[in-house]
């Protein structure tokens, strides 16, 4: 599987799978999740919706994933997860490295060759981006597909796009 990452809207990827660091409510939000929501259109909403009815509480755990359709996005399918929130006094790094490996076999049992994925945690979630980034990158690549060819971040700023290109490189 070849790993890369690029600065772009992730909302706008040409791939098989986009993957959408949610909220546990799977309700959209502000970030990656406002952005996916919105240009893949209700459709999603609708289907998360669905899917969190028949979570435990409502929610889904964090570290886990679920697959919906991609509305008007070019993508074929979103794949949703709920990253943890950093915490200076607990690890979370499992929990964080869950999110794409969840992710990345919900996306291979999907068929999908070509999956893009954002910076899960390091935005609102207050997660350092260079652990992030390694948290991430280490991830992807501790996981076997049969499917999936390329894996992709897709990032939005140079900071973000800096710290995953060094983390592809260690």
């Amino acid at each position: 599987m070849d790993l890369r990452a690029v600065r772009g809207d992730i909302a706008q990827a040409d791939v098989d799978v986009v993957v959408n660091a949610a909220n546990p409510g799977l309700l959209g939000g502000g970030g990656v999740d406002g952005a996916i929501h919105a240009a893949g259109g209700p459709s999603i909403l609708a289907e998360c919706r669905a899917i969190a009815e028949a979570l435990p509480g409502s929610r889904l755990p964090r570290g886990q994933a679920v697959a919906t359709t991609a509305g008007r996005l070019p993508a074929r399918w979103v794949v949703h997860t709920a990253g943890p929130v950093w915490s200076a006094t607990r690890d979370h790094s499992a929990v964080l490295r869950s999110c794409y490996v969840e992710s990345l076999r919900l996306a291979d049992g999907l068929g999908a060759r070509t999956v893009a994925f954002p910076a899960i945690s390091a935005g609102v979630y207050g997660w350092p981006l260079d652990d992030a980034a390694l948290q991430a990158v280490s991830a992807v690549r501790s996981v076997t597909v049969e499917h999936v060819r390329e894996a992709r971040f897709v990032l939005f700023g140079d900071e973000v796009l800096a710290a995953f290109e060094a983390a592809l490189a260690a």
